[in-house]
C-alpha cells in the first residue's frame, strides 16, 4: 500500500532511509499494557502532614506536605500507565482497614488536583485491604487489555498486619506463576522515622518461586522527599528486563541492546525486508516498514516542466502523531 502507513505501537514514528531504519518508540515497552494504582497512608500519624481543616485551617495557612508530592507522582505516574489513567485512593481510614477510593486521575487532572486527606483519619495501618483491592482492580482491567500491574503503597508507620499481608502475597505470587493473574509488582515506599523499616524488608525481601520478586522498597527522611524515590524505584522496577532485539522477517537478529533501550532506534535491514520485530521483555512487536520517502532535493531532477499539483504532501505524513 504504496503511501499509507501503518504504525504499530509502541512506535511513533518509522522510517525509511536507503537500507537504514530509525524507529521513535511512544514508550517505554517494556510497561506496555501496565496499569498503575497509587495508594496513600490515611491514618492519623499522617494527619500533621496533610495540615490542619475546619476551623484550625482558618487560622492561619494550612501547610500541606503531601498535596504537592501526591500531584508530582501522578503526573509521572500517568506516563506510564496504559491509558494514561491511575487509580488512586487513600488506605488506612476509618478503623484503619478502610480505603477511601479518590478515583481516576490523569496527568492533567493531577496537575491542581486537591489532596486534603481522607475524611476519616485511621486508628491502625492494616495493609492487606490494599492489596486484595488491587488484585480485584487487576482482575478487571485484564478483560480491557492489561498485561501488567504496579500499585505504588505509601506509610508512615508500621504496619498492623505484617503476617497476613505476607502470607496473601505468597497466594498472589502462585496466580501469577500459574497465568491466572498477570504480571505484578509493589512498590513500597517508607516515609518518616516511624516506618519499620525490618517490617518493610521482611515483605520486601521474599521470593517467590517462577516469579522471583513482587515487592522492593525504600524509605524516604521527609515527605519532600517521596515523590523523587517514588520515581527512582519505579523506573528500576519496570526496567529489569531491559534492552531488546530487533529481528527481520526471518527470524535474523538485526540488532541488540544490552542496556535500557534508547528512545530512538536505529538499525540497518535488508533490501528486500518489508517488516521488523523488536522483542522486548518476552513481548514481540511486530512493525511494517513504510516505503522510502523522496527528499524534496530529489524532486528537482525530475520533470520540473509538469504543472505544480498538491499530489506530493501526503509524503510527509507519518502515522505517530498523538495517540
Amino acid at each position: 500500500m504504496a503511501g499509507h502507513e501503518v504504525i504499530v505501537r509502541p512506535f511513533s514514528d518509522v522510517h525509511r532511509m536507503g537500507n537504514k531504519v530509525v524507529a521513535t518508540l511512544l514508550h517505554d515497552p517494556t510497561v506496555e499494557g501496565l496499569d498503575v494504582a497509587l495508594y496513600m497512608d490515611g491514618s492519623a500519624s499522617m494527619e500533621d502532614e496533610y495540615g490542619p481543616r475546619g476551623v484550625l485551617a482558618k487560622l492561619a495557612p494550612v501547610k500541606n506536605l503531601v498535596e504537592p508530592q501526591m500531584r508530582w507522582m501522578l503526573e509521572y505516574l500517568a506516563s506510564k500507565d496504559r491509558d494514561g489513567q491511575v487509580r488512586v485512593a487513600y488506605w488506612a481510614t476509618g478503623d484503619g482497614s478502610q480505603l477511601e477510593e479518590v478515583g481516576l486521575l490523569s496527568a492533567v487532572q493531577a496537575k491542581d488536583f486537591r489532596f486534603p486527606g481522607p475524611r476519616a483519619y485511621g486508628k491502625a495501618t492494616v495493609m492487606l485491604p490494599v492489596l486484595r483491592d488491587f488484585v480485584a482492580h487487576m482482575k478487571q482491567q485484564v478483560q480491557t487489555g492489561a498485561r501488567r500491574g504496579l500499585a505504588v503503597i505509601i506509610t508512615d508507620s508500621q504496619l498492623s498486619d505484617g503476617p497476613d499481608v505476607r502470607a496473601y502475597a505468597t497466594q498472589v505470587a502462585k496466580e501469577i506463576a500459574a497465568g491466572r493473574l498477570p504480571r505484578m509488582s509493589f512498590v513500597f515506599v517508607g516515609v518518616g522515622d516511624q516506618v519499620d523499616e525490618e517490617q518493610m524488608e521482611e515483605i520486601s525481601h521474599e521470593t517467590y518461586p517462577g516469579v522471583g520478586h513482587l515487592w522492593c522498597h525504600r524509605i524516604a527522611d521527609r515527605m519532600e522527599e517521596m515523590a523523587e524515590l517514588v520515581a527512582v524505584l519505579v523506573d528500576e522496577t519496570m526496567t529489569v528486563a531491559a534492552g531488546g532485539t530487533v529481528y527481520d522477517e526471518q527470524g535474523k537478529a538485526l540488532k541488540s541492546y544490552e542496556g535500557r533501550l534508547p528512545a530512538v532506534l536505529e538499525f540497518d535491514v535488508p533490501p528486500e525486508c518489508k517488516a521488523f520485530t523488536l522483542e522486548v521483555a518476552g513481548q514481540r512487536f511486530t512493525q511494517p516498514i513504510p516505503e522510502e520517502h523522496e527528499d524534496e532535493d530529489h524532486h528537482e531532477e525530475e520533470e520540473p516542466v509538469r504543472a505544480p499539483t498538491p499530489a506530493p504532501a501526503p509524503a510527509r505524513k507519518h502515522g505517530g502523531h498523538r495517540h
